[in-house]
């Protein structure tokens, strides 16, 4: 074949995606089609099969991607750039003008603050990764701190562009991280729900779980196959756009392709923001898709920067929810259940209920003073609602439908579990186990000790701990260092393989941040959040045990409450036993680094492949993103090193196609060690 024929191949090729890029550009973001159906499907019909033929001109941001891949194993975690942190709630019009009274408070403005406000979508948030305006990584929300990587599936996503559109005036910038919501219409869903029924499949509860079971498929080809969607509503960054506010940011980011709910209200005084709650909230059910509320944001960069953010939420931000959907119901028992920090919490069993398309049987009673205050009894028909649409509670009693038979509740004066004694915290309205050796106590301890956030030991699930727990096998989560192969292969549904991966998980997880360390020892009051400003202000744990209250309180962010609380934690001889013991057993806590090394690291892009050696891949990407560098899920021409373990795959290859360096797990630990890049 001639070099001729091959560069007009080349270009039918280029033209071919160039062209349904603008299509797709015009049919899901202008919403103005200038071609038929049947002209579209030509069009990717041929670039298909060009591509088949010519598999070297295959591309990931060709929008033939979108019918799949093949089907991964499991998915990898990413950490994001900037925390994809949750929003302050609000329940009525006038928690709006609550939140315009603090804004204007802090800002220390008498008026002229104006909104940018928009549909709150009961849908899945997910991250978009741009580099040189291809999408190279999508993740979930997850956690906040770290998601999925579901970079696949959401190629799939039609209104989710592979490429973005530019122009002189906008051009997107080198990198940019895109957020955004994924859902499912109330008519694709109707018509999913009856595809599913002619195959003889579950339907799904609602639009919501139809959304995120469709986006966590690991056969991507299945994705393609759901009629998911996506609107845009901001940036990770937005100074690298330029913008000096949420609605430029948002008309930027339609420039580029990317779709933005066209019912936004932009740039709009306090009057217009109830207004639009108030209307949106009497025309929800007749939407395209489900809302449960609308977000009301600050809509000037600086002055949101001003207003910053607590611990868990930014102050220039509000999301406001609609009365939830309720159900009627029978309360059948009301048991106790006993938390980490001992504390007593009544739960409701109730006749299971369909409550905005998810089935409910439990819901939380809070404390003693909410069943006292809402005057619940067992026997009772209650209204049941799902907090925030998603935890379910008793919202009221119908008290004309009793019977006289119902029976009210009593908080016990023992505890369910180990019985021993229980007190009553008047302060905090709690009734706690203050038993140490409480086997709940100590279950929930441990749960937490080996979480996501903590340890993250993979295989020790709720069960085994109980097993582990009830046989006192542990009696506290140093004792999971002690566990061998030879004491856990006898359990139930063990055996030797199972026992030896449990033993495995427990060591590969002794290499931790002191960050995740500090929030692994349940100190009550010490989150995420905390945990990180106090790995930030002391060298070392010893330091943190020896500081008074003066010297916590003084950390920004910390204040006497939680002061108090780890001052109190550190003056027990047995937790501060337990912390000698994890340390002489080996685990290793990774103090920050020099801000030298940091600085020789930062901006250094890295790939996880295959299965490394001691390390799993969430410990691999702490030990590079806490020396400074970034973990990306896809190898390109902007990677810096591939670090490569057994069975590496595809990204392999492609590395060294693109001749990028290529490491081993010790090489890595090396590299970072020395900050020699």
């Amino acid at each position: 074949m001639t070099d001729r024929v091959i560069s007009e191949i080349k270009s039918r090729v280029q033209f071919l995606r160039d062209t349904l890029h603008q299509h797709n550009h015009r049919y899901f973001v202008l919403d103005d089609p200038v071609i038929s159906d049947a002209e579209y499907d030509r069009l990717m019909k041929e670039l298909i099969e060009l591509e088949a033929a010519w598999p070297q001109l295959t591309s990931p941001d060709s929008p033939s991607a979108r019918v799949g891949s093949p089907p991964l194993e499991k998915f990898e975690a990413v950490t994001h750039s900037v925390p994809m942190m949750s929003l302050d709630k609000g329940f009525s019009e006038q928690d709006i003008i609550n939140f315009d009274l603090r804004v204007r408070k802090l800002m220390n403005q008498d008026a002229g603050i104006l909104y940018t406000v928009e549909p709150k979508i009961d849908g899945i948030a997910v991250e978009l990764v741009y580099e040189d305006g291809a999408l190279i990584q999508a993740s979930t929300r997850g956690d906040g701190l770290t998601g999925e990587q579901i970079t696949a599936n959401a190629k799939t996503i039609p209104t989710v562009p592979l490429k973005l559109s530019h122009d002189g005036q906008f051009s997107p910038p080198p990198l940019l991280e895109v957020r955004g919501e994924i859902f499912i219409s109330r008519e694709n869903f109707k018509s999913l729900n009856e595809e599913r029924l002619k195959q003889n499949l579950a339907p799904f509860a609602n639009p919501r779980n139809a959304a995120a079971g469709s986006l966590r498929q690991l056969d991507s080809s299945i994705t393609a196959q759901r009629p998911l969607e996506i609107f845009a509503y901001n940036v990770s960054h937005p100074d690298t756009l330029a913008s000096f506010s949420q609605s430029q940011t948002l008309e930027i980011l339609k420039h580029y392709g990317l779709r933005i709910n066209p019912l936004i209200l932009f740039r709009c005084p306090l009057s217009d923001a109830v207004a639009y709650y108030r209307d949106l909230d009497e025309r929800r059910l007749s939407l395209l898709y489900e809302i449960d509320g609308i977000v009301v944001k600050v809509d000037d960069f600086d002055f949101q920067r001003r207003l910053g953010a607590t611990s868990r939420s930014p102050r220039w931000a509000l999301a406001v929810k609609f009365a939830a959907l309720q159900e009627r119901t029978r309360v059948e028992d009301i048991q106790v259940q006993v938390g980490r920090t001992g504390a007593l919490t009544p739960v409701a069993h109730l006749a299971p209920v369909n409550v905005a398309g998810v089935m409910v049987s439990r819901a939380t009673l809070h404390n003693e003073d909410e069943v006292r205050k809402k005057d619940v009894r067992i026997g009772d028909m209650v209204f049941v609602q799902r907090a925030g649409d998603v935890i379910p509670e008793v919202v009221k009693v119908i008290s004309d439908s009793r019977t006289g038979a119902e029976q009210p509740f009593v908080m016990p004066t023992t505890c369910p579990v180990c019985g021993m004694n229980v007190v009553r915290d008047e302060e905090a309205a709690v009734t706690r186990c203050v038993n140490e050796d409480c086997p709940a106590i100590i279950k929930e301890t441990i749960r937490h000790f080996a979480g996501k956030g903590a340890f993250d030991i993979d295989g020790l699930g709720e069960k085994l701990i109980d097993q582990m727990v009830d046989q006192k096998l542990i009696v506290s989560y140093a004792d999971l260092f002690r566990l061998t192969v030879d004491v856990l292969k006898d359990m139930d549904r063990m055996g030797e393989k199972s026992a030896e991966n449990i033993v495995r998980a427990i060591e590969n997880s002794k290499a931790i941040s002191f960050a995740r360390f500090l929030f692994a020892l349940g100190i009550r009051h010490v989150g995420e959040h905390i945990a990180r400003l106090l790995a930030d202000a002391f060298d070392d744990i010893d330091a943190i045990a020896r500081a008074s209250l003066d010297d916590l309180i003084a950390v920004d962010g910390i204040g006497p409450i939680v002061a108090k609380s780890i001052v109190d934690f550190f003056s027990v001889d047995k937790n501060q036993a337990m912390v000698a013991h994890l340390i002489s057993s080996g685990v290793i806590i990774e103090k920050n680094k020099t801000l030298k090394t940091r600085a020789m690291l930062n901006g250094l892009r890295f790939v996880l492949t295959g299965q490394l050696e001691t390390l799993t891949r969430t410990q691999a990407k702490k030990f590079i993103e806490d020396a400074g560098g970034v973990v990306s899920g896809s190898v390109s021409s902007k990677t810096n090193y591939l670090v490569a373990g057994e069975s590496p795959g595809s990204k392999l290859d492609k590395a060294i196609a693109l001749g990028v360096p290529i490491i081993n797990e010790a090489e890595l630990k090396t590299l970072i060690s020395s900050g020699r890049v």
